[in-house]
């Protein structure tokens, strides 16, 4: 193995996205709600958004000029603030890239509208580098960044998060926690190094070849059209192959502000955004399109303010 420093790699970011506001979109959607009989407000929120998207790019583009290409990953879309600068040199590093093309040679798995089955999938984009930054589009850089905040000088990836005990509840539901739980469980792991809402570095060849060597580990994580209980977050495993091969450096300061819930009274926003900010790179906004309408507009427009 190759121990030398790296200096200056070449890295991508990479962010899921979809408009479930498309009427096509819910027209492609439709006919298999059938399979997911308990769809609930919250299955279907993750479909929903608020142009989320828009200031994940900038965030990348401001904070992380250092990324080369921005990969975003659609089912037949183009978010909107690209078909309006279709000519804008700022964003020359955007790059649309559809599923047809991440599930060339398996396209009997389309159309899918479970982003465990897609992240499953990424390491297909033509032309990513071997370094890569992957993103929801709720994840935004919110300060300076430089590439040794996601890959030490050797190129390892910088994994932000702390270990926890396995979840021994039997539960029915396909939970963010127990699909880590599974890709630790996947390589014999006693316990589960958990990550969170942060952008997550990752190493291409880290999944190809874990993949190439397990096809039908590929194939079972694929074939769900929902999120399944029986799968395994693509992340998680990639994290967790990186500590197996001691090709990683382990951080528990997540750099992280992080919001799931919009009840608490406006101040509590301001003071958050304004003042926690300064010291975290990151931020998270867990369906923003629940927030109420005050709260919401205050939140865009510092996104806004800020990425501008």
């Amino acid at each position: 193995m190759n121990t030398e420093p790296i200096k200056n790699i070449k890295i991508d970011a990479v962010i899921l996205w979809v408009d479930g506001n498309d009427e096509a979109y819910h027209s492609k959607l439709s006919p298999y709600l059938d399979e997911q009989p308990n769809a609930t407000k919250s299955f279907n929120s993750r479909y929903v958004q608020v142009n989320e998207i828009e200031y994940s790019v900038k965030s990348i583009l401001k904070y992380a000029p250092f990324v080369d290409t921005i990969f975003i990953v659609t089912d037949n879309q183009t978010p909107p603030f690209l078909k309006q600068n279709q000519h804008n040199d700022n964003y020359s590093k955007v790059k649309i890239v559809d599923h047809t093309v991440l599930f060339k040679g398996y396209e009997s798995n389309l159309p899918t509208f479970n982003s465990r089955t897609i992240e499953t999938c990424i390491h297909r984009i033509p032309e990513l580098s071997e370094h890569f930054i992957y993103l929801n589009d709720d994840f935004f850089i919110i300060n300076p960044t430089t590439q040794s905040d996601f890959f030490t000088e050797k190129g390892f990836p910088v994994l932000r998060g702390k270990w926890q005990k396995f979840d021994t509840k039997k539960k029915d539901k396909a939970g963010h926690k127990k699909a880590q739980d599974e890709a630790a469980k996947l390589l014999g792991f006693k316990k589960l190094f958990r990550f969170k809402h942060t952008p997550h570095p990752i190493r291409k060849s880290t999944l190809t070849e874990f993949f190439n060597e397990n096809p039908e580990i590929f194939l079972e994580n694929i074939k769900y059209k929902f999120r399944n209980k029986a799968q395994f977050l693509p992340v998680a495993l990639a994290n967790h192959l990186e500590i197996k091969n001691k090709t990683c450096r382990k951080q528990t300061d997540l750099q992280l502000l992080y919001f799931r819930s919009y009840k608490k009274p406006l101040f509590w926003y301001k003071f958050k955004l304004n003042i926690n900010s300064k010291n975290k790179l990151f931020m998270g906004l867990q369906s923003l399109n629940k927030s109420p309408e005050h709260i919401l507009n205050y939140i865009t427009n510092w996104l806004t303010n800020r990425f501008n």
